[in-house]
């Protein structure tokens, strides 16, 4: 591979000069980190010094991952996330500078990564752009494998350990809809906020034909791309976590290594919008329309794990669709009516959560839990559930499963 090419190609999206380099911020911002971010900037248009706007550049990283750190993530001022991308992106093209080894540019990779995820959006979206010149250099090497000389496992090995599908009451199924008109949905459930299960409405997805998700394609379209993993069973157990790993290191724990890391769940993260050639294999569902704003509000969050991945009973105020792609998922859902029965925690940050375990509830601690009337379902691929706003749901997969939810208003 010709190393000066990508420099080249990483060159050629930057500003011309130096003077069309726009570095403005304000005074949030100190005088002290200005001058080292527009000394990163002198070094990256200087032949001699490119490469060593890295180590400027690590410096302006490190100062503004204590600032955007520091609190909760909603008080974080934006002006800190700005400077903490400027400081991955002047890492990022001092380190593509010359002759950079694949293992540099795949360390490039997360540090764009880590830009989008923990960052803000600059030189209209430089790091995304920056993503697919670097990508395009390595996919065909070094990221078809991972740490390892051995073929990827195929994905019908996975399908060994399926659990036998819950026999779900008749009277208490979610219906189910064959493509309902416009205003028939509107009539009858979203007004009403029903549930309903949406047939034949994603069968034109790339993501269900020509595009077919699989372990494969996914490590091919995103196995180089930073996440955040969700580790544990759960969200409210002690011992849950977080953890940033590329998709493949997390399929290889998680999805091939069968637990024996424990359980991890790529969960409720956007990453159509840090992988676009994923978000072009699904399509926005026309019932959004039906909402307020444009398609630029609606949320769209993914959810790919193993088996017995489960989000305990909790509520969202949006209305949300969620989409099934791959595998399986059990689902129970009650009315924000039985909330006095479902025993929401306590505490401000899990009060749309309930206390009880719904496959296993401890009856004498929570008496009332058994009251509460509910509705269940499984979705199967090609399903789109729809689940109205402040709704309670349980939601445990019973296989490889990969969802995807829009959350509109």
């Amino acid at each position: 591979m010709n190393m000066d090419y990508v420099w080249g190609d990483v060159r050629a999206l930057l500003p011309v000069t130096e003077t069309e380099f726009p570095l403005l911020f304000s005074e949030m911002v100190e005088p002290s980190t200005l001058t080292i971010l527009e000394l990163a900037r002198k070094e990256l248009y200087s032949e001699l010094e490119s490469s060593a706007c890295a180590d400027s550049a690590q410096v302006i990283i490190d100062y503004s991952w204590e600032k955007i750190n520091t609190g909760t993530w909603r008080d974080v001022e934006k002006e800190w996330r700005r400077v903490y991308s400027y400081g991955c992106l002047f890492k990022v093209v001092g380190m593509c500078h010359g002759d950079p080894s694949q293992a540099k540019l795949q360390e490039a990779i997360r540090t764009c990564d880590m830009g989008l995820l923990m960052g803000a959006s600059i030189l209209d979206n430089i790091l995304q752009r920056l993503v697919g010149v670097l990508k395009n250099k390595v996919k065909q090497g070094v990221l078809s494998k991972v740490d390892s000389d051995q073929p990827y496992p195929k994905v019908k090995k996975l399908k060994k350990n399926c659990l036998p599908e819950p026999i779900i009451n008749t009277k208490l199924s979610v219906p189910r809809v064959h493509r309902p008109a416009l205003e028939s949905f509107r009539l009858g459930f979203l007004l009403p906020e029903k549930p309903v299960i949406l047939e034949g409405v994603i069968d034109h997805w790339p993501a269900l034909r020509e595009h077919h998700w699989s372990i494969d394609y996914l490590r091919a379209v995103a196995g180089c791309r930073t996440v955040p993993v969700e580790l544990g069973s759960r969200y409210t157990d002690e011992d849950w976590s977080q953890k940033l790993l590329t998709v493949n290191e997390f399929i290889d724990h998680y999805i091939m290594g069968k637990g024996v890391d424990g359980m991890g769940y790529l969960a409720q993260h956007q990453l159509f919008d840090q992988v676009p050639e994923l978000k072009e294999d699904i399509r926005i569902p026309d019932y959004c329309c039906l909402g307020e704003g444009d398609d630029d509000d609606i949320m769209i969050n993914a959810w790919f794990g193993p088996e017995q991945t489960v989000s305990p009973l909790h509520q969202d105020p949006q209305q949300n669709f969620l989409a099934q792609v791959i595998g399986r998922k059990y689902i129970r859902l009650y009315n924000p009516e039985e909330t006095e029965n479902l025993y929401p925690h306590q505490s401000h940050l899990l009060s749309n959560t309930s206390q009880v375990d719904v496959e296993n509830p401890d009856v004498v601690q929570f008496p009332d839990f058994l009251k509460a009337s509910y509705q269940e379902c499984v979705l199967q691929p090609g399903d789109i559930l729809f689940i109205p706003k402040q709704h309670w749901h349980y939601i445990r997969s019973l296989e490889l499963s990969f969802s995807v939810s829009f959350w509109w208003s």
